[in-house]
């Protein structure tokens, strides 16, 4: 699989020269308006201490070369791209999990990118929108977690339409455009679009289309797990290596009893691979010593068939990780002889 670095010498960019690429965008003219997730954001110039609030939004601007831009990140459920630390390391980390909306503008901030609504939505603990609103600092969602949250039981809330790469193009399009490095963007998005293509056309699937669970965490092994939802990243995965979804629930990130996800007879069992350590079952392993060591769980096909692969965890949600993920993916199944 490709490192990050080796993406960026092939388009003939630098993290360390800040993602120069040939200028072919024209520059931001401000102030710049863009509806966003139901709101409307002005930026009147190119913001110089924005926050990077949720590890994607964090990833998107350092792979643009912001980092001597950024007032502060939080919310890293994986550790950084190993191409990204050092850009990283130049930036503060308020918290690797939720900060509070003081810590956010203890930091002066002229800017706040989230990745997640419950960083900043009408539920979230963090902050609203207003909050920012009100202090005059302008404030974007993800596009692609941009939710109906009512009626749902999940906080995330719930997908109709499988998500696809087009909204993650539309946030690093948009993100550069407010921060005056379209030409990054651009060339960031050509790079993503070439692999996605490379990747599905690399896919030969079988007979028929394997089935995927994709387990995230669970607190404990008798707890409900937490599970990539239908229409989410983990539903686009499945699609783009001729797949599908095991799990039809269109909540984000469904919770599931094992007699569930039993009877669902997934052919494909995906862990995540998580650095955040809030429970044992963030860790892959012990995610497999459960699968194989339960006595009904360890019954499933998938895991008599040792058809259990580990994916970063953090390629489950709606992420620039996301390709990345589908590539670890690919690549343990063809070495099961599960994809060709």
């Amino acid at each position: 699989m490709k490192t990050l670095r080796s993406w960026l010498a092939a388009l003939g960019l630098s993290l360390s020269a800040g993602l120069a690429a040939p200028a072919t965008a024209a520059p931001t003219q401000y102030p710049l308006t863009i509806e966003n997730c139901g709101a409307t954001v002005t930026v009147r110039k190119p913001p110089q201490r924005a926050i990077g609030l949720g590890q994607n939004s964090a990833e998107i601007m350092l792979l643009l070369g912001l980092q001597d831009r950024m007032a502060g990140t939080a919310f890293w459920p994986s550790k950084p791209l190993p191409e990204l630390a050092d850009a990283n390391a130049r930036v503060k980390l308020l918290s690797v999990e939720f900060p509070t909306f003081e810590s956010i503008l203890a930091e002066r901030p002229d800017f706040v990118a989230a990745a997640l609504p419950t960083l900043l939505g009408p539920s979230s603990k963090v902050a609203k929108r207003d909050d920012f609103e009100r202090l005059d600092i302008p404030s974007y969602l993800s596009p692609g977690t941009c939710l109906e949250t009512k009626g749902s039981k999940d906080a995330y809330g719930s997908r109709a339409r499988l998500w696809t790469t087009d909204l993650l193009y539309q946030e690093i399009d948009e993100l550069s455009r407010i921060f005056d490095v379209s030409d990054r963007g651009q060339a960031l998005i050509a790079d993503f679009r070439k692999r996605e293509a490379t990747l599905r056309a690399s896919v030969t699937p079988g007979e028929r289309k394997l089935s995927y669970v994709f387990w995230f965490s669970s607190p404990s092994p008798s707890a409900d797990a937490y599970l990539g939802g239908k229409n989410g990243a983990s539903g686009f995965i499945a699609d783009l290596l001729g797949g599908r979804n095991a799990i039809e629930a269109e909540a984000e990130w469904p919770t599931l009893g094992w007699e569930g996800i039993i009877a669902a007879k997934p052919d494909v069992i995906v862990v995540a691979s998580l650095d955040r350590n809030r429970w044992e079952l963030d860790k892959p392993d012990a995610k497999i010593r459960f699968l194989t060591t339960d006595p009904a769980v360890s019954q499933l096909p998938a895991v008599r068939n040792k058809a259990m692969v580990v994916m970063d965890g953090q390629a489950m949600n709606p992420t620039v990780r996301t390709l990345l993920g589908a590539e670890q993916v690919a690549g343990q199944l063809r070495a099961l002889g599960l994809l060709k």
